[in-house]
């Protein structure tokens, strides 16, 4: 028995296989950078590393998070989202993919 899909999952699988992905993520905590409902795109990661600023599509303990990455520490990264909160460090292979425009 697998750990229950969550509202990124399918994109992160999509994500994971090459494939840009676009969605509309609910929520007011990347206001203004990502407003809610507002449509957007995500590339896949691939072999490069995310930098501080970039916003992505990550998972942090276990929950999944369309949010800033704040800093890095070699393939760490500190998530969180615009309005000063911090999810917390993830490393490298659970960040899936970055905003474009």
């Amino acid at each position: 028995m697998g750990r229950p899909m969550s509202w990124a999952s399918n994109y992160i699988i999509d994500l994971r296989a090459g494939k840009i992905v676009e969605f509309r993520p609910y929520g007011n905590s990347m206001d203004p950078l990502v407003k809610d409902n507002e449509l957007v795109s995500v590339i896949p990661l691939g072999e490069n590393a995310p930098e501080v600023g970039d916003i992505v599509l990550c998972t942090v303990g276990g929950c999944q998070y369309l949010h800033l990455v704040k800093a890095k520490n070699g393939d760490r990264y500190l998530i969180g989202n615009n309005r000063g909160g911090l999810n917390g460090w993830t490393n490298r292979k659970h960040v899936y993919g970055v905003v474009f425009r």
